[in-house]
């Protein structure tokens, strides 16, 4: 395996607190750095800011494990900071710990000549020298995929020096269920703004015609397709973020920060904020929204439409990941048709549904409550990558049983009422025609939820996400209140898809 190799002059001790930052961003558990160089050369400078960065405590104490040996610290990834300059024998690492704290990482590792052979050969080594004023630093990765981690967290800063934001200080804001991860970058004199990281979309193996689970679901493969959604929503009359710079090629962009206030009191929902959105929904969905964008001279985003394969291949996510964790097998080829003949039937009906944009996840973590703004500028959406033009029932539906959220039925019917008041006041909506498109789509976007929640675990290694499975089940016993879902209702009640199960 190649050696990922990287080399910078560091100026000054910014440089090397910049670089701590950069490291720290790059970082995964079961990673461990290993600091060499000589006394001064800014080895204890690194590591504080590496551990701040984890920490997310610019201001953490952080004292040289000189004398306990070993320093632990909690944050977005716990890590265990070890000096064992003072170390007399191997046998010693016993004592700390060492072996364990190396498979849970991630580890700092200062003097770790000391080690011997008892450093792992994955471990990414860190090398220090003085040079003039300053210091060069010289990174070596043997594990590629740790080496490509430190590249695009380097290629980050150079974006950001490009961006006239070079000397910003880089903070984990958050990641979500995708490649994507997001930063908060700050710059003395200036508002802080959001680092939006986003990888082009590695497709997986063909699963079904040759095309890959994403090709058929039509997910978004480019941050081109959030500059164009960006630029569309906004000519719309809706606060997204401003785009102050970007590199499409490499997926990066510099944008408007618009809060982080959300829709929750105490972890509970606020009825005025999800009417509201409904609110900004009804007048989305009473618009004409184009399907060819253009984000940059000849770069054009085409919105893909929301049509029966993305519709299957998402619902079937309940299949192939949920029905084999609640039940300890998976579904068999008779089960499999059945389920198909009832989507496909559902399917059938949505033909005559009210066709819009579909932001495809707008909900309440989707959504910037600014509470001193007014009208429908008090309502901040920040992501909608995944746009399609599909029926418009599916955002109200995604809004009104929030997958994050324990939405209430009362505050879920004040959220469907106010949407329906507001279509109808603009005359031309069929209200019994959105109930039936609101119940399918409920019923699709739950059942795949139920799915995904169930592949985050299983596949990713994200296993908060099954904590939300309660929820999800009780809204599609919601949805399934419908009568057009009675058939589907009682399929998946036979076969105890809709029970309550500890997976």
């Amino acid at each position: 395996m190649a050696e990922a190799v990287f080399e910078r002059f560091l100026p000054d001790e910014r440089a090397t607190l910049r670089l701590g930052e950069d490291l720290a961003l790059a970082l995964r558990r079961g990673d461990v750095l290993a600091l060499h160089g000589d006394l001064g050369t800014g080895k204890t400078t690194l590591a504080r800011s590496l551990i701040r960065a984890l920490a997310g405590d610019p201001e953490l104490e952080v004292p040289s494990p000189t004398f306990t040996l070993v320093q632990v610290y909690e944050g977005r990834l716990p890590i265990q900071h070890f000096d064992l300059y003072r170390l007399s024998s191997e046998e010693e690492l016993d004592e700390l710990g060492f072996d364990d704290a190396l498979e849970q990482g991630a580890a700092l590792v200062e003097w770790p000549e000391k080690a011997g052979d008892r450093m792992p050969k994955t471990a990414i080594r860190v090398e220090l020298t003085e040079e003039g004023a300053g210091r060069r630093v010289r990174i070596i990765s043997p594990d590629a995929a740790a080496g490509t981690r430190i590249a695009r967290s380097f290629a980050i800063r150079d974006f950001l020096e490009r961006s006239g934001w070079g000397e910003a200080s880089r903070a984990h804001l958050t990641g979500d269920a995708s490649a994507r991860s997001y930063e908060i970058v700050t710059l003395e004199g200036q508002a802080p703004r959001v680092l939006m990281n986003s990888p082009e979309l590695v497709l997986g193996p063909p699963v079904r015609d040759g095309k890959a689970y994403a090709e058929i679901a039509h997910t978004a493969r480019t941050v081109a397709a959030f500059v164009a959604l960006d630029r569309a929503l906004h000519e719309g009359g809706v606060c997204v973020p401003e785009i102050y710079s970007q590199d499409l090629e490499n997926g990066f962009l510099l944008i408007e920060d618009l809060g982080s206030e959300g829709f929750l009191d105490d972890g509970k929902p606020l009825v005025e904020r999800y009417v509201a959105a409904a609110g900004l929904l009804a007048i989305l969905h009473g618009k004409s929204w184009p399907d060819h964008i253009e984000v940059a001279p000849g770069v054009v985003h085409t919105v893909p439409p929301f049509d029966r394969d993305a519709m299957l291949i998402e619902v079937e996510l309940l299949l192939d990941w949920y029905v084999p964790a609640a039940t300890g097998k998976p579904a068999d080829a008779g089960l499999r048709d059945e389920f198909r003949r009832l989507w496909n039937a559902l399917i059938d009906r949505l033909e005559r549904a009210e066709r819009s944009l579909v932001q495809r996840d707008f909900h309440s973590p989707n959504i910037i409550w600014r509470a001193e703004r007014s009208g429908f500028d008090r309502l901040g959406v920040i992501d909608f990558q995944d746009a399609l033009i599909g029926p418009s029932a599916y955002d109200v539906a995604s809004l009104a049983m929030d997958a994050r959220v324990t939405v209430p039925e009362q505050i879920e019917a004040a959220t469907t009422k106010a949407y329906v008041a507001a279509r109808q006041a603009a005359g031309g909506f069929d209200a019994e025609a959105f109930a039936e498109a609101y119940a399918i789509m409920a019923a699709q976007r739950n059942s795949k939820i139920l799915g995904i929640f169930v592949r985050l675990d299983r596949r990713d290694g994200k296993p908060d996400y099954l904590k939300h499975l309660p929820r999800i089940r009780d809204y599609l016993r919601r949805a399934f209140t419908h009568p057009v879902l009675a058939e589907l209702r009682d399929f998946y009640q036979v076969h105890g898809f809709t029970e309550d199960v500890e997976l």
